[in-house]
């Protein structure tokens, strides 16, 4: 396995790298605080691990097998985007004069961030591309002879692991800037733009055969 390592890394820098509604809300938090940005990647990483183990276990098969259950996926993932795209248009025009968090949405302190965690995590799972990708992504990492159900779960997890470091360098980044990013104007059109992408994924997704 550690011979195929560097590939499966390099692949994993290709997925990461690849922009998508997941890199889209995970920039957004990071607005409101590295805090919430760090966990709205644990939970995207959370769900890529999770995809991961259904892959061992061979259940995204049924999505690939199944036209209806992966429309059923597909539908149910649109409304996901949808619903966060308006959340973000509906907060665009609340920041005029609020700080980046109320424009966002006020994080309940009691919560202990679930919130980020739970839209990151509902983000990737909501999504059956991730799941047929995972199927078809890391089988081809398995090397011959190896024990098919515990390498797959190595590499789900080197996977998640990966890319929670990388996706941290968006939150650092986005933390650097924040001063910049935070005025009303840009913050206004920051979220207007991640509004309109989330949006227009969920529509894609929704008409797609």
């Amino acid at each position: 396995m550690w011979s195929y390592l560097p590939a499966f890394l390099g692949a994993c820098l290709l997925v990461a790298a690849s922009p998508g509604p997941s890199t889209v809300l995970i920039i957004r938090n990071s607005l409101r605080g590295r805090r919430a940005g760090l966990l709205t990647v644990l939970g995207n990483e959370s769900g890529v691990f999770l995809w991961g183990v259904f892959a061992a276990l061979g259940l995204t098969a049924l999505l690939e097998a199944s036209e209806v259950a992966y429309d059923v996926m597909r539908v149910v993932g649109a409304v996901v985007l949808v619903a966060f795209g308006i959340q973000a248009l509906r907060a665009a025009r609340r920041a005029d004069d609020a700080s980046l968090a109320d424009a966002a949405g006020p994080a309940d302190p009691s919560a202990g961030g679930w919130r980020e965690y739970r839209a990151g995590l509902l983000l990737n799972l909501a999504n059956p591309k991730a799941g047929i990708f995972a199927m078809a992504f890391l089988p081809q990492f398995v090397p011959a002879g190896a024990p098919h159900l515990t390498t797959m779960l190595a590499l789900a997890a080197v996977w998640a692991v990966f890319e929670t470091g990388y996706y941290a360098t968006y939150v650092w980044g986005v933390g650097r800037l924040r001063r910049v990013l935070s005025r009303p104007g840009v913050r206004r059109r920051l979220e207007q733009v991640s509004g309109g992408v989330l949006i227009a994924l969920g529509v894609r997704l929704a008409i797609e055969s």
